[in-house]
């Protein structure tokens, strides 16, 4: 279902899929502090409007919204068709897969694996074709992974495999679009403080803000980087950690 009006792109546009995440929304604010012309998607419409809302509030002087099922193949096809053609795009959703239940659910596997690579590598092909069919203006598009896809550890095994999918997708498509002025950003964030991990109780240095984050990926943007870890000393940490001999490492309790 879509929600709100497409609006013609006078100023830089802007697109967030999966806008209600606490990154996302840290990231929309400022956006719209900037005074661009936003599209939000979302499944969740009453806080989809709420954060719209919020972002014309702000400075924002046209924001789209649609409303559906980010992982529904059809869904993403047709909200891109319909869209205005954004400069800029934020793929920031995913789910924190439960391992245990992953071991012995198939189809909660499946569906996870959906969420957090397949639905999310779909939304990067569709935007950047979008992209570069448009104009020669072509476009950025950045993608939310994880430094969880940089090496599998049996505590996330099914979610690192989702990221570390999503991750070597991001590269290819970034090699393969260059030439049509499509850049890709694939985004490693580390543990962060959100509604997502709200379940685990200790949290200390390691842990960012989605404010942090979503900081750190405005700047990626504008600065056109390839890779970027946020914050930055996960870069070393996940250097260490894909170093650690295989012998070793899996039998660590990680």
């Amino acid at each position: 279902m879509k929600t709100g009006n497409v609006v013609p792109m006078h100023a830089t546009n802007v697109v967030v899929v999966g806008a209600t995440s606490a990154v996302a929304q840290a990231a929309t604010r400022l956006w719209a502090g900037r005074g661009v012309e936003l599209t939000l998607i979302a499944r969740n419409a009453g806080e989809l409007e709420r954060i719209a809302a919020d972002a014309r509030v702000r400075g924002a002087p046209a924001v789209a919204t649609f409303v559906g099922d980010l992982t529904d193949t059809a869904f993403i096809t047709e909200t891109v068709r319909t869209m205005t053609v954004p400069r800029i795009a934020l793929i920031a959703y995913g789910s924190l897969t439960d391992s245990a239940r992953a071991d012995s659910d198939a189809t909660y596997l499946a569906s996870e694996l959906n969420a957090n690579f397949t639905s999310a590598a779909l939304w990067a092909q569709s935007l950047a074709e979008r992209m570069a069919a448009d104009s020669a203006a072509g476009g950025t598009i950045a993608v939310i992974s994880s430094v969880a896809g940089d090496r599998g550890r049996g505590s996330n095994h099914a979610y690192g495999a989702a990221k570390a999918g999503l991750t070597a997708f991001c590269s290819g498509l970034r090699a393969r679009m260059a030439a049509r002025r499509v850049h890709v950003v694939t985004v490693k964030p580390g543990f962060i403080d959100s509604p997502m991990t709200a379940h685990i109780a200790k949290k200390g240095a390691l842990w960012a803000t989605p404010e942090t984050i979503a900081t750190g990926i405005v700047n990626a943007i504008d600065k056109k980087r390839d890779v970027v870890y946020l914050p930055g000393f996960w870069r070393l940490i996940m250097l260490i950690i894909t170093h650690i001999p295989e012998g070793i490492f899996k039998r660590l309790k990680i």
